[in-house]
């Protein structure tokens, strides 16, 4: 099964992830630890971000799409993969649609995870005070917030446009969420 993981920070996508990935027996690929084993390993792709970051500009969605191409073409994401962090916009989305269908791999779901805004703001504001982070006060983390919409929105029309938006409520104990997420998947996984 391949699939997306949408929602904003806070949400609980990363911690999810980790749970389907054992369940569904796919890789869990976030692009920000792709970005950072690719760098650790001098790879060409690795190179060019390092020399884009070190200027202290985003990596470009052309490196970040070589760099999808390349951990889809390994043999462990045969069956599917999880994806976390990507896609941010509209603009990657397409692009991700694109590389799959060049690839012959066939995308089965988004799954949005829903979560209240005020919810998101108490986690991660517990978070970053359980971290001894400063910087995840109240404003910033509803302005963090705030651009995830903005960026995202499209993201997600997209996908319903498509057929393939999951939407799941992401409030609850981790347990409940993941029993969500399965659920709903559940179809795909017994055809799949």
């Amino acid at each position: 099964m391949r699939l997306v993981l949408l929602g904003p920070p806070g949400s609980g996508k990363g911690t999810q992830a980790a749970r389907l990935k054992d369940y569904l027996q796919v890789p869990h690929i976030s692009t920000g630890d792709l970005l950072r084993a690719e760098v650790a390993a001098g790879s060409p792709l690795g190179l060019q971000a390092k020399e884009v970051m070190a200027r202290g500009e985003l990596v470009s969605d052309d490196i970040l799409l070589g760099m999808l191409e390349d951990r889809f073409s390994r043999d462990d994401t045969k069956a599917g993969f999880i994806l976390d962090g990507y896609p941010r916009n509209l603009v990657q989305a397409a692009a991700l649609s694109e590389l799959l269908a060049r690839l012959g791999q066939k995308f089965d779901f988004a799954v949005q995870l829903e979560v209240p805004t005020e919810l998101l703001v108490e986690r991660i504001a517990g978070r970053a005070q359980a971290e001894g982070r400063a910087d995840d006060n109240p404003e910033s983390v509803r302005k963090r917030l705030q651009v995830y919409t903005d960026q995202t929105a499209p993201v997600i029309d997209f996908y319903r446009q498509q057929g393939e938006l999951t939407v799941v409520d992401g409030v609850g104990s981790l347990d409940e969420v993941f029993t969500r997420i399965t659920e709903a998947l559940a179809p795909a996984k017994e055809v799949g």
